[in-house]
């Protein structure tokens, strides 16, 4: 088996995710975004008597956590499909996680094995879905007007030179359909100027992957669900690894972290005048330098970690 992510902010998680009870006896862990494992792993590893369910939406990636967290047995379990649905079905079981981690990352598995169209540096089908279901990639952007492109990598991606690349997009498309991600990747690369030390098709590539798996509409929902599961006296964190992303959950957790005060906008009956959570990290932690040496992607990660205090009605 080989693993092809190394797990980001590795350090920081174990600390501030570390289980209350000594090896974590009792307690219970939802690695949300389980990927190849690499966290899980350590969990478990770290703390002899942690159960772990680990979650994703894509069945090709969990087959290798699978595998990989084999030797823990009856410790660790699996759910295949989108964490927020995950979340949303416990209260009817009657299962409270002490710990969620949710890591926002695309894994490099999906860049350098899925052959999924994550990557503009290879030749690829250009797809980009996490799981089996909604449009891909291509079709995404042979049915967008140019003004939608256009928009779509502005406000997924905040790339500033989004009119030209929907203008060449286009212009290409009338030509040929664009199906493979080597080919979508050239036509950026000729449209715009390149950057130092990043892809001109670097942003195209996000901003796409962002709407096709429709990342940042389910994010609010995912928070929202896995807070209300959660224990209280329960920690959740969340590691992010663009503005966009990392914004919406700065915002949600300090919104669920402040004192309610009656107001039009905040009326007191929001959670019957109570603060749901206790941010644990005023500012998202960064990977230190000698992480981000041995693992470039961790260099844009960022971690930020809740107590909840307070049962959400």
């Amino acid at each position: 088996m080989e693993i092809t992510h190394t797990p980001v902010l590795l350090r920081e998680t174990l600390r501030l995710l570390a289980p209350r009870v000594p090896g974590g006896d009792g307690e219970l862990m939802v690695d949300a975004t389980v990927g190849e494992g690499g966290h899980s792993f350590a969990f478990l590893s770290r703390f002899p008597k942690l159960r772990v369910i680990g979650v994703d939406a894509d069945a090709e990636i969990q087959a290798v956590a699978k595998e990989r967290l084999r030797e823990f047995g009856g410790r660790v379990s699996f759910y295949t499909g989108w964490a927020q649905d995950f979340f949303a079905e416990l209260p009817e079981q009657g299962v409270q996680p002490d710990t969620i981690l949710i890591d926002l990352g695309i894994s490099l598995y999906h860049y350098e094995k899925s052959g999924r169209g994550f990557s503009f540096l290879n030749e690829e089908a250009l797809d980009m879905r996490l799981d089996c279901n909604g449009r891909s990639a291509a079709k995404l952007i042979a049915a967008l007007s140019e003004r939608e492109l256009a928009d779509l990598l502005y406000y997924n991606a905040e790339e500033r030179h989004s009119r030209r690349i929907a203008r060449a997009v286009v212009e290409a498309r009338s030509r040929a359909a664009i199906r493979s991600s080597a080919a979508l990747a050239d036509i950026v690369a000729r449209a715009v100027p390149s950057e130092r030390g990043r892809h001109p098709a670097t942003k195209t590539f996000q901003a796409l992957r962002i709407a096709v798996n429709g990342e940042l509409e389910r994010l609010p929902v995912l928070l929202e669900a896995a807070v209300r599961a959660l224990a209280v006296g329960g920690r959740m964190g969340v590691i992010s690894f663009h503005s966009l992303e990392d914004r919406i959950v700065k915002n949600f957790f300090r919104e669920k972290s402040k004192d309610c005060i009656s107001s039009p906008s905040t009326p007191i009956d929001r959670d019957k005048g109570h603060r749901i959570m206790e941010l644990l990290t005023r500012k998202g932690l960064v990977a230190e330098a000698d992480e981000i040496k041995q693992n470039p992607p961790s260099r844009s990660a960022r971690l930020r970690v809740i107590e909840k205090i307070f049962k959400q009605t």
